[in-house]
Parts: C-alpha cells; sequence; structure tokens
C-alpha cells in the first residue's frame, strides 16, 4: 500500500496527469479483473474505457506480443513505409464497417481519428463552420476539441475553430428534434456533422431513432457529410460492431479506436482524397504490435460471438439496474444505455462521486461520466455470476449513500 502511495504521489509531482478517479496503480490483469501492484484484485466494470473489450490476459494476445519481441523492429512510420500488418487489420476493419466504407486511414488514437474525418471532409467541402452537439466528446487535440461540449475544464482557454451546436436529442418527441433542419433555413450548410451514436463522456446517453435518423435525412439531402464517432460505442460495445446500426443509417466518414488497439479513420469513395500526403501520421498504421493485436481482436469477438453476449449481458446487467432504481429511487434517476453500454444517472454528482469511490474500496472499478452519471462498461466476455457479483458490490455503495 505503501509503494502504491509512493507512485500516486510521485506521478502527482512529475507527470501531467489526466482524469484519474481513484488511487489504482495497476500491475496485472486477467479475464475481468484487474491486479494492483499490492496484489488486490478489482472486478472491472469499465474496460479502461472500452478499450479492453475482450478482457485481459488472453493467451492469443500474449502469443503475439512474444513473437513481435523476436524482432528487431516493431514500430515503422507508418504512412511512409508499408507493412503486412497495416494491410491485414485494414481489411478486416473494412469488412465490419458500414458496407459503403471503402478506406481506412490507420492513426494513433480516438482524437486522431476524428482529426482525420474532419479533414477528409474539410478536403471535399472546403474551410467552413462544422457542427456538432452539446456534451458530445470527440478528444483532446484542438480540432475535436472544438467540437467537445462535454466539460468547461476541458476547454478553458483553448483556441477552436469554426463551430455551431445543436441539442442532442435522445427521446423523439424533444422538441429540438428538428434543430438541423431549422438552422438550414437561416445558415449556410456547415462542412459536416458530426455526432456520437451513443455519448460515452456526455453520460452514456444513447441518441433517439428518430433524431439520428432525421440528421441522416437532411444531412443527406443537403449533401453534407455525417461523420460518427465510435470510438467508444464501436467494436462490439453496444451488442452490434457499431452503435449506428440500431438505428438503420450509415455515414459518409466514421472514427474507431480504443478496443481496435489503433486509431481508424474509415471514408466513403466520395471523401476519400486519392492525393498521397493529403493526410498523414508518422507511427499511424506503423505500431506493428497493436496492429496485429487490433486484427486478433476482431478475431476473438467473431469467434467468441461476443456480439451476441454483449447484447444478452448488457439486456441482463440493464434489468438488474433498473431493479436498483426501483428500490433506491431517491438515488438512481435513470437507467439507459445499448448492449454493455449502460449509463446510471443518480440524483446528484457528489452521490456519482461517492460510488466510484466507495466501488473502489470494495473491488469494483467504475468511473463517472456527464454530469452525475456513472459508465457501466465491462469486458464483453463477462458471464452472470461476474455481472451480479459487481452489481451486488454497487448496491452495497448505496446502500452506504442512503443512510449518510
Amino acid at each position: 500500500m505503501a509503494h502504491a502511495k509512493k507512485i500516486v504521489n510521485d506521478s502527482n509531482r512529475h507527470r501531467e496527469m489526466g482524469v484519474c478517479f481513484v488511487p489504482f496503480v495497476i500491475k496485472d490483469a486477467k479475464g475481468c479483473y484487474i491486479e494492483d501492484i499490492a496484489g488486490k484484485k478489482y472486478l472491472d466494470f469499465n474496460s479502461q474505457i472500452c478499450t479492453q473489450n475482450i478482457g485481459y490476459g488472453r493467451p492469443e494476445i500474449k502469443r503475439i506480443i512474444r513473437e513481435y519481441s523476436k524482432l528487431g523492429i516493431y514500430k515503422i512510420a507508418g504512412s511512409d513505409f508499408y507493412c503486412e500488418e497495416a494491410l491485414e487489420l485494414a481489411k478486416k476493419a473494412l469488412s465490419i464497417a458500414p458496407s459503403n466504407m471503402e478506406k481506412v486511414f490507420l492513426v494513433n488514437s480516438g482524437a486522431e481519428a476524428v482529426e482525420n474525418c474532419i479533414k477528409l471532409a474539410y478536403r471535399k467541402k472546403g474551410p467552413y463552420a462544422g457542427l456538432s452537439t452539446k456534451m458530445a466528446f470527440h478528444g483532446r487535440t484542438l480540432g475535436a476539441l472544438t467540437y467537445t461540449e462535454s466539460k468547461e475544464i476541458q476547454k478553458r482557454n483553448y483556441p477552436e475553430l469554426t463551430n455551431h451546436i445543436i441539442e442532442f436529442c435522445t427521446e423523439d418527441d424533444d422538441p429540438e428534434i428538428h434543430e438541423l433542419e431549422d438552422f438550414l433555413k437561416r445558415e449556410s450548410p456547415p462542412a459536416f456533422v458530426i455526432v456520437e451514436p451513443v455519448q460515452g463522456e456526455g453520460g452514456y446517453r444513447p441518441a433517439s431513432k428518430k433524431f439520428m435518423r432525421t440528421l441522416r435525412k437532411i444531412t443527406r439531402e443537403n449533401d453534407i457529410p455525417l461523420i460518427f464517432d465510435e470510438i467508444q460505442s464501436g467494436m462490439g460495445r453496444t451488442g452490434k460492431w457499431w452503435a449506428h446500426e440500431h438505428y438503420g443509417v450509415k455515414p459518409e466518414l466514421m472514427a474507431s479506436a480504443k478496443s481496435l488497439n489503433v486509431g481508424a479513420a474509415f471514408t466513403t469513395k466520395k471523401y476519400s482524397t486519392g492525393e498521397c500526403g493529403a493526410i498523414s501520421s508518422t507511427w499511424g498504421g506503423g505500431h506493428r504490435i497493436d496492429l496485429a493485436v487490433g486484427s486478433k481482436v476482431i478475431e476473438i469477438i467473431k469467434k467468441e460471438r461476443l456480439l451476441k453476449n454483449a447484447e444478452r449481458m448488457g439486456n441482463y446487467m440493464k434489468k438488474r439496474f433498473e431493479e436498483l432504481m426501483e428500490k433506491y429511487f431517491e438515488l438512481i434517476v435513470e437507467v439507459r444505455g445499448l448492449g454493455l453500454m449502460i449509463g446510471v444517472e443518480m440524483d446528484r454528482e457528489a452521490n456519482a462521486n461517492k460510488v466510484v469511490q466507495d466501488a473502489f474500496k470494495n473491488g469494483l472499478l467504475i468511473m463517472p461520466c456527464g454530469d452525475k452519471s456513472i459508465r457501466i462498461a465491462p469486458p464483453l466476455i463477462i458471464d452472470e455470476g461476474l455481472a451480479d457479483r459487481g452489481i451486488d458490490i454497487f448496491e452495497k455503495c448505496l446502500k452506504l449513500c442512503s443512510t449518510e
């Protein structure tokens, strides 16, 4: 414990830290559990923010790392040289992408994937204003950050591109459902519209079907490229490869990352540049281990039918959280989500943060999102026994809240 505390204190002294909700120092992991350096195991209900959809300690992944450790070069300038691993991942990623996608540009991260989707749109449409939604989160690089509207601290004093913001509608009867259409009656068309089918950092909020289909209809009628940010919601998280499949619509451009192990900007033929050097990334498509792991993740999700398990277990866990909402109605405001991307909204931020901290003390890793919500996103391999174990800990934390 003392060693962990020293690492936390020294990290705060020497590193610019991002967002650390709990003083947790990772050592190892297997299945749905992560172990800290003191040897204590924690049930993981956030999958490292959806980067570990297939769980931990997979022998198939260890084998890849072991094999590549024998090579003298595992990282190349992927935009300047060819490698078989990039081609293999591109083929596999396109095989699960929307059928209208023709090419994929491999990069380093989700934010970089968003940046390049934006650049591909600008390249064809010109440097006009973009359009995003309230409570969106698209990344922390300056371009992606322009279209992020999650928390004020993420943007304070940073310069922005020109952007318009519309409401993110979660109900079909939301009064702002036609806001884009109304906007176009007053303003020139934007260079693109970017949206998360299920908002991640913004609170694990699924868009309404009518909202998504209205966006698709209006953008198509006005020749505006529609970008879907599937960085957190993709790769099987919602019970389908991509969350937008629940809505029966397809984008012109799509950003993916996290469980893919690299960033990826997918494009239709219309928005492919066809120009060498128009977009680039030093290490994008060049970290051969990550590329090989990304291919294997796709294989594992297919082989083990994890989409089906995400749908089944998502329904099971959502039902259990809804039962907790009935029991602790003074604390839980709403339970929402698709598949294993479930948001539990609390009555206030202080209680959400308290549940996160108490869960950590009791061996469960969860994270907040939005204003006062908690994200529930375990690995797609989770079963009913582990789900019940974690939800029982969650209930224990609710009891602690209700007695204080």
